[in-house]
């Protein structure tokens, strides 16, 4: 199975548990009834045909005319023979080694029979024939004087076959009795297994919904059962869950809007700041001591503020989906060299920049990108970092490596989030947190990709991956 909320298509779902146990336990409960009612229905039926022939047999021994002379004579065995047979009985009598001519029922009885018999005592046992079970039978002759034996045997076949045939009978209308009950127990099984699996397989799909985000998923509750309640705490759940999403959804908004709100407000002032700023830097040489300082850390502390403020807005403009390309046909060696030198970072980072390799890309969004990537690698990396611009299957690449200590374990994971900073310890730094995240975003704007990883020899590669060719500014 998939899973336990999926469709039940695993060889071994819940549905095939189900059949599976029904099956079985019909199947053992048959096997043993019918065993059970095959062994005493065959013990009654043949020890009620055994007494009655054992009765009959003692009976008409005992009805006999008494023997006229002894030792009797083959035609007296013969006769004592033809007597005594009846029906399916066939009886022969034998006295020491003469016997009647009719002696295949003394060569059925076992050598234990015939001492029982022949010490006088009515004895009896089943044997197995060729065509089914038999009963021998053997009784000592008595005459005139019951207390005085003759030392004539009498020996009688009594034929079982019917009652064998009964018995069988019995046993086969047990097995189909079963057969049946196990159609019915199946039949009953996928009644049940789906009153059991639709509800789960609900249940699943609702779960599914829920956790691709249709929040006002509800089941239909139905009965008062366990599912039922199963149902009921499911929808409890997914109301408190709607609930909880929605605020933290509405905080989100407030928290992203007082942001925006915050740094459009911040511009102008930031502005003015910025201009009194520079006029402060550009007089800090004239200023005494402390007053020069003083002004140069206002005009760095205003630039790093301004550059805050810009940040923020930028993140606001993705999260409220407002940030747009303008796209051009970009030489990516004279874009990347204009970066550089911007900052004055061109000769602190080797470039390897083929000539004549043109994309469709948003310049200043590529020129965060690079700048981002390239003073991450100068302020936390080692020299030399090296800068490679490269063509590939319908995509430019961009690398930017340094020979530093690279990225730990735990830092890589979050490299890109927002106001991530691998010092944790650094409560104040240059950085906001915010510049690989902004690389990161514009990357995924333009249809590509910003990873970060360690290079083989050392120290932290980040690799942009933006697609050549657009579809036209958005």
């Amino acid at each position: 199975m998939n899973n336990i909320f999926g469709h039940d298509r695993a060889p071994w779902g819940l549905r095939a548990r189900l059949l599976t146990a029904f099956a079985v336990l019909v199947v053992v409960t048959t096997a043993g009834v019918a065993g059970v009612m095959y062994v005493q229905a065959r013990g009654v039926i043949l020890q009620k045909a055994q007494d009655t022939a054992v009765l009959a047999l003692i009976e008409r021994v005992r009805r006999m005319p008494p023997i006229a002379e002894m030792p009797p004579s083959q035609d007296q065995l013969d006769w004592i023979s033809n007597s005594l047979s009846e029906g399916k009985e066939h009886a022969s009598a034998v006295y020491g080694t003469l016997r009647s001519r009719s002696a295949g029922d003394v060569a059925a009885a076992s050598p234990e029979l015939r001492a029982t018999v022949g010490a006088g005592t009515v004895a009896w046992q089943r044997v197995s024939r060729s065509r089914g079970t038999a009963l021998v039978i053997g009784v000592p002759l008595r005459i005139e004087d019951s207390s005085y034996r003759s030392g004539i045997e009498v020996y009688s076949t009594y034929d079982l076959t019917a009652e064998d045939e009964a018995v069988k009978q019995l046993s086969l209308l047990a097995w189909l009795t079963g057969g049946g009950a196990m159609v019915l127990a199946v039949g009953l099984a996928l009644f049940a297994a789906r009153g059991v699996l639709r509800p789960v397989r609900e249940l699943g799909d609702a779960a599914r919904r829920l956790g691709e985000g249709d929040l006002a998923t509800r089941l239909e509750v139905r009965g008062a059962d366990e599912l039922a309640g199963v149902a009921g705490t499911f929808n409890t759940t997914a109301s408190a869950l709607e609930r909880h999403i929605e605020d933290l959804r509405r905080m989100e908004s407030d928290a992203k809007r007082f942001v925006a709100d915050v740094s459009h407000e911040l511009r102008t002032p930031l502005a003015a700041m910025t201009a009194v700023a520079d006029v402060l830097e550009e007089d800090t040489a004239l200023l005494p001591g402390d007053a020069g300082r003083a002004a140069r850390l206002v005009s760095q502390e205003v630039h790093n503020l301004t550059r805050l403020v810009n940040d923020l807005i930028e993140v606001s403009r993705f999260d409220s989906g407002a940030a747009a390309l303008a796209l051009e046909d970009v030489d990516l060696a004279e874009a990347v060299r204009a970066t550089l030198h911007a900052r004055g970072w061109a000769d602190e980072i080797r470039t390897e920049l083929p000539e004549g390799l043109t994309a469709r890309l948003d310049p200043r969004r590529l020129d965060v990108i690079v700048a981002n990537l390239a003073g991450n690698a100068l302020k936390h990396g080692a020299p030399p970092v090296v800068l490679t611009v490269r063509a590939g299957a319908g995509e430019v690449v961009v690398e930017v490596g340094d020979d530093g200590p690279g990225l730990s374990g735990e830092v890589l994971p979050q490299v890109f989030d927002r106001f991530y900073k691998a010092d944790s310890a650094r409560t104040r730094s240059e950085g906001s947190g915010l510049g690989l995240a902004i690389a990161w975003e514009n990357a995924r704007l333009h249809g590509g990709s910003l990873v970060a990883a360690n290079h083989p020899r050392g120290g932290a590669l980040f690799i942009l991956r933006l697609p050549s060719h657009q579809g036209g500014a958005s």
